[in-house]
């Protein structure tokens, strides 16, 4: 992250994977969650005062039941809810199609409720709205909407069809139509329907966000005619892929716009968090205030000061799920597996290989660092190590086995042998400059040996493998037995 002086900022506001965000505010404050996916925990919480610093409080979802896409957060009579919808996985029991849960709670920070379905199947991004009428309702994909019982814990009725969206033309290039990520917000008497059409990956040109309105919230919708109001119209600019957003007042008697979007040539560090200005037109419409979101802009409070990245070590004396570190594609009681003794954390191995390993990842989102951790294998015959996480068809990195070290690169065990003294501890350092991934590896000999082989990672993203995921950090042990780590540390810059 670049500095930004006082009173500015730059985006991304929260750097990383933070796809599909949701935001809430609630008098002076803001609340911030954001598809988990694959995730384990689910959900992870932030707070804000002034929209460009966001701290982390908690996760919703300590055990989500399926794959965790795009949610929404509402407040209704003093109660908080947010809608989920979860999509059928591999390690899902309960999930068998795409449906739509909620969860309640007294406040942000929880306690958060066990699940509760809905009943609404064959659904995802879920917009929560109260109508004129003083119902509740959910808007979903397509775009269709469900009544909500009054305490927003049911539905009445079925979904039905009440938007098409704008089309854009034809000529555009983007990955799909796929009207989808419906929000709502009530302004001088018009509701707005914020959308994203285009596709969420692809092309760099293909997502946007488009707006409609009207005076009742059965319609009729009227499209803006300042559609779209954010769109990469160029691949040559900062950020790709702009869409599902949100439209909010800020602080003050500003408006703004939280949106996400791939950044031009890191696609492996996922959809970023972007936030830029909204104005309003004479005729009552949202418009983007500033084209060019990649430079420095005008901050909602003018004393704000932007946190930049910053070195994290872990010791794991005092380990917790969810701010850093998630399970990924987690089966029910992942986190049984982990256990700490004082000096390090002990991960029992799973699977019978790394890619079915359901590793502990780690969101970054800087486009050069060092990452490194000191690995003991433990009892039995686990294999361990250190990597750099997509999903579990591709990945890059190395461990050891206590006989060899297994080198990986694309998703796959290479045939390199790395000629290194058998054992079972070694430190581990995987240094990632602007993609290109050098591995170092130290043993009883104390000196950083640099591994034979370099991988070029930037391939390494949504458009490669069809998943909306991106590469992280990783700890992994497969295989019977378990390994501790220990000195974990990540520095967003390279060491000399």
């Amino acid at each position: 992250m670049t500095n930004a002086k006082q009173g500015s900022f730059r985006n991304p506001v929260l750097s990383g994977d933070r796809p599909d965000p949701a935001i809430l505010k609630d008098g002076d404050d803001y609340w911030l969650t954001y598809s988990s996916f694959d995730a384990a925990p689910g959900l992870s919480i932030y707070h804000s005062t002034d929209l460009v610093n966001w701290s982390y409080t908690g996760v919703a979802l300590p055990e989500p039941p399926g794959v965790v896409f795009a949610v929404d957060i509402a407040k209704v009579d003093g109660r908080y809810f947010i809608y989920i919808p979860f999509i059928p996985a591999p390690w899902s029991t309960l999930i068998t199609e795409p449906s739509i849960y909620v969860i309640h709670a007294p406040s942000m920070t929880g306690p958060w409720s066990d699940t509760v379905d809905l009943g609404v199947r064959g659904a995802i991004d879920p917009g929560h709205v109260v109508g004129e009428d003083g119902k509740r309702y959910l808007f979903v994909n397509g775009v269709r909407r469900v009544e909500l019982t009054d305490d927003g814990l049911a539905t009445v009725g079925d979904l039905t069809l009440v938007y098409d969206g704008w089309q854009y033309p034809d000529e555009w290039i983007t990955e799909a139509y796929a009207l989808e990520g419906p929000k709502l917000l009530r302004r001088n008497g018009w509701f707005y329907l914020v959308s994203a059409v285009g596709g969420t990956a692809g092309p760099a040109t293909g997502h946007m966000v488009i707006v409609a309105r009207s005076r009742s919230i059965d319609g009729p919708w009227e499209n803006s005619p300042h559609n779209p109001v954010a769109r990469t119209v160029d691949a040559g600019e900062a950020w790709w892929s702009r869409g599902h957003a949100t439209i909010f007042p800020g602080p003050g008697r500003d408006w703004w716009m939280m949106s996400h979007g791939y950044e031009n040539g890191f696609r492996t560090l996922g959809r970023q968090l972007l936030l830029e200005p909204i104005e309003w037109t004479d005729d009552d419409w949202p418009a983007a205030a500033v084209f060019d979101i990649s430079g420095e802009l005008a901050a909602p409070d003018r004393l704000t000061v932007q946190n930049e990245s910053s070195e994290y070590t872990e010791d794991f004396s005092d380990f917790r799920l969810g701010e850093r570190w998630n399970f990924y594609a987690p089966a029910p009681g992942e986190s049984s597996r982990i256990a700490t003794d004082g000096s390090g954390l002990i991960l029992a191995g799973k699977g019978d290989r790394l890619g079915e390993s359901s590793p502990l990842t780690l969101v970054g989102g800087d486009h050069r660092y060092e990452v490194s951790v000191t690995v003991d294998l433990l009892e039995g015959s686990p294999e361990a190590g250190l990597v750099l996480f997509f999903n579990r068809r591709l990945f890059c990195g190395f461990g050891i086995d206590g006989n060899r070290m297994v080198s990986y690169a694309g998703g796959l065990a290479t045939y390199w042998n790395e000629p290194i003294v058998p054992g079972r501890r070694i430190d581990l350092r995987l240094v990632n400059d602007g993609h290109v991934v050098t591995g170092w590896y130290r043993d009883e000999r104390n000196e950083w040996v640099r591994h034979a082989v370099r991988y070029e990672t930037s391939g390494y993203h949504a458009n490669t493998m069809g998943d909306l995921q991106s590469l992280r950090p990783a700890l992994y042990a497969t295989g019977a037995g378990s390994a501790k780590f220990t000195d974990f540390r990540y520095l967003p810059a390279i060491l000399p």
